[in-house]
């Protein structure tokens, strides 16, 4: 469904090509055969990737991918001729890296701090 959204874009976009921001967690999403499928999902769509090594925060079960896994899974997609860029991580000493911000907001009815995310078991996070 995605891959379909993302062709029809591509239809009407001004631009010839979508990018994915892949965030890289640690034995999760960082292996060579998800660079793999990766490719496989993206054969027919004109695509960039920016892997995002992930900032982790208190409380997070994922960790960030070695720098290692992380250059190797580039590799895999720059071989397939898939432009792919490495971010620099910025912010994860202050848990504000690129749309990770895991702050504690106030519950009023509970007078207590809680986090201002739920992380769903099949890895999606959603924010409050």
């Amino acid at each position: 469904e995605l891959m379909g959204a993302c062709r029809r874009y591509l239809e009407k976009a001004p631009r010839d090509f979508v990018t994915f921001e892949y965030v890289m967690l640690d034995g999760v999403n960082d292996g060579e055969a998800h660079a793999r499928e990766a490719l496989a999902l993206t054969r027919d769509v004109p695509c960039k990737f920016n892997l995002i090594p992930f900032n982790p925060f208190p409380g997070s079960p994922y960790r960030r991918s070695s720098a290692a896994r992380i250059r190797r899974f580039a590799e895999i997609l720059m071989a397939a001729g898939v432009v792919t860029t490495t971010r620099k991580t910025r912010g994860d000493d202050i848990d504000a890296a690129c749309g990770q911000l895991a702050g504690q907001v106030l519950d009023r009815t509970r007078r207590t701090a809680r986090p201002s995310f739920i992380l769903h078991q099949d890895h999606h996070e959603v924010c409050r």
